[in-house]
């Protein structure tokens, strides 16, 4: 009898619960719909931190919708002396913004819904904010690194990233269609959360939901993701790199280690703990933000991430295939404390990416242009020779066979393609693309940037058609303004090859969003697609040819894409 007492009990609570977690949902959606639309609030002259605060601990279980709507309204203004806002904009991107979770609840009264919609109808318009002043401004709230949020600064926390999906995300529509139903779900962890390390992972799980790899890097800011989120303590004796559904064992950088767990080069890892490394790849996505799966396999074979552990133990169990051999093994890690062997990996990491950095395509009949390296083009050039210095590299350039753009990097130098490339052998007119930016008159739509900054204006502008071949050669690690600067490229040269894999995803300018306890979450902030409205986010830039590496591919250290271009030379 006492069993079922304690059950029926503890079934009791936890629908309390449950009731309560839908009533904070409701109260964040409202909230934010009143942040971002009331004049009051949107306009600053209300604190809407201090009206969230003062009254979500307010909420209880009880609470019907309507209840939840005058607890957030009840002080606010409803009577607007100024006109609405017409809406001018003729290309607007619109899907993200759907208020049937009011119109359309048969739980909200009339009044109330048409409380909101005239709240909407009277929103406040951002191009009025005092200079300096942005849509993004948000408040900071520090709190010891070892003490867990209390409740309602989770709940302001959890708000403010369910605020920037709705109201700042262009690419809401994108996310899973499911993300209202999982939002809910984690606010209710986010409720019963009773460590720091427990919110953490929360707030982990949600900001993956942004599919955007701008947002990948908010990881590093989470105070246990060395211990509970990404058990990066230790460090393998291995280099690798997955394909499909194994590591790749790419270099051995502890001999000793490896050859005591009879492991080499060219070895596959399809297991570690019993774990498939195909599930481990799946359980990553969830914790980390990447707009497509091949940026979270290269974001998981960066060695120096050290993402792809599935625990934080300083010995792995690897299933391992060489060569027609299947068998187990042990292996130790290597302990950060070890100096010796943190030097060695050091020395490795840095080795590895100096040859990356320093590739280069060097034939006489090819013009090699690195994007992450072409800021020496300007050294010891004073500013007023810089125009003559820059014609004479591309005049030097339009003479050789072939063109050569790597844009496997960041760009060190926007105004090298930006300007100098458009100069020089673009027509005036390059509308590569179509940007589209936040709406200010009405928040939470995304209006078409005006064309003409798309290119430079350069007076008595001249242009050099150049008859030879021009390559684009793109991967993962072609990111934000790398694909941007990619897109132009493709229009300034329209029969450029483009050559590599799928690219980053994640093109447009970062937006950067202050959560309480001191996180920053880093968005794309405004949408970015072809002139015909291909879509960029996610998918990356159209590529001409898919370069797919095999696994002796990478351990010969072949360049596909370098390969590809020297081939094409021999018909020319």
């Amino acid at each position: 009898m006492k069993k079922i007492t304690f059950f029926i009990v503890f079934l009791a609570i936890q629908q309390f619960i449950f009731a309560q977690t839908n009533q904070y949902a409701d109260f964040i959606k409202t909230w934010n719909f009143i942040k971002y639309y009331h004049p009051d609030l949107a306009s600053r002259k209300m604190d809407a931190d201090s009206l969230f605060l003062m009254n979500v601990e307010k909420v209880n279980a009880k609470e019907n919708f309507n209840d939840v709507i005058k607890l957030v309204t009840q002080n606010l203004n409803t009577r607007f002396s100024t006109p609405p806002i017409v809406e001018a904009q003729k290309d607007v991107l619109s899907v993200n913004q759907n208020f049937d979770w009011f119109r359309k609840n048969k739980k909200i009264s009339p009044e109330n819904k048409s409380l909101l919609d005239n709240i909407y109808r009277n929103r406040f318009d951002y191009t009025l904010l005092p200079k300096g002043k942005s849509v993004e401004d948000e408040k900071k709230y520090e709190f010891p690194k070892e003490e867990n949020l209390p409740l309602k600064y989770r709940l302001l926390t959890m708000a403010k990233i369910r605020g920037t999906v709705d109201y700042l995300f262009p690419h809401k529509y994108l996310m899973d269609k499911n993300f209202d139903s999982y939002f809910n779900t984690l606010l209710d962890e986010a409720v019963k959360s009773t460590t720091r390390k427990d919110f953490e992972i929360v707030l982990a799980k949600t900001v993956s939901q942004f599919q955007d790899s701008h947002a990948f890097a908010f990881y590093r800011q989470l105070n246990y993701k060395n211990e509970i989120l990404f058990n990066v303590s230790y460090y393998s004796p291995f280099d690798f790199q997955i394909v499909g559904d194994h590591l790749l064992v790419t270099h051995l950088i502890s001999p000793e280690i490896c050859s005591k767990a009879h492991l080499k080069k060219g070895d596959k890892i399809t297991e570690i703990n019993g774990k498939k490394v195909s599930e481990m790849i799946k359980e990553k996505g969830k914790l980390l933000s990447v707009s497509n799966h091949q940026k979270l396999q290269y974001v998981l074979s960066t060695y120096e991430y050290n993402l792809i552990w599935p625990d934080n133990l300083p010995k792995k169990t690897l299933t391992v295939h060489s060569g027609s051999k299947r068998f187990s093994t042990e292996i130790d890690l290597v302990n950060p404390t070890d100096k010796s062997q943190v030097s060695v990996i050091s020395n490795y990491i840095n080795n590895k990416n100096s040859k990356i950095k320093n590739r280069n395509l060097i034939n006489k009949d090819i013009a090699y242009f690195k994007t992450d390296a072409t800021m020496h083009f300007m050294e010891n050039v004073d500013d007023d020779k810089l125009d003559a210095k820059m014609d004479s590299i591309l005049e030097d350039a339009s003479h050789k066979k072939a063109i050569v753009f790597d844009m496997r990097g960041y760009p060190d130098w926007g105004g090298f393609i930006f300007y100098y490339v458009y100069k020089y052998f673009s027509p005036v007119e390059n509308y590569f693309y179509k940007y589209y930016e936040p709406n200010l008159k009405n928040l939470g739509t995304f209006s078409l940037r005006d064309p003409k900054y798309n290119y430079p204006e350069i007076k008595d502008k001249t242009t050099h058609p150049y008859p030879g071949k021009v390559f684009i050669l793109v991967n993962p690690d072609t990111r934000s303004a790398s694909e941007w600067y990619s897109m132009s490229l493709q229009k300034i040269f329209p029969k450029s090859v483009t050559i590599g894999q799928q690219t980053s995803g994640a093109d447009g300018d970062v937006v950067k969003i202050n959560l309480p306890g001191d996180y920053l979450l880093e968005f794309t902030g405004n949408g970015i697609f072809y002139p015909d409205n291909t879509q960029t986010q996610q998918k990356g830039i159209r590529i001409n040819e898919l370069v797919k590496y095999t696994d002796q591919d990478i351990l010969d250290g072949r360049d596909l894409e370098f390969e590809r271009v020297l081939k094409s030379l021999i018909s020319l």
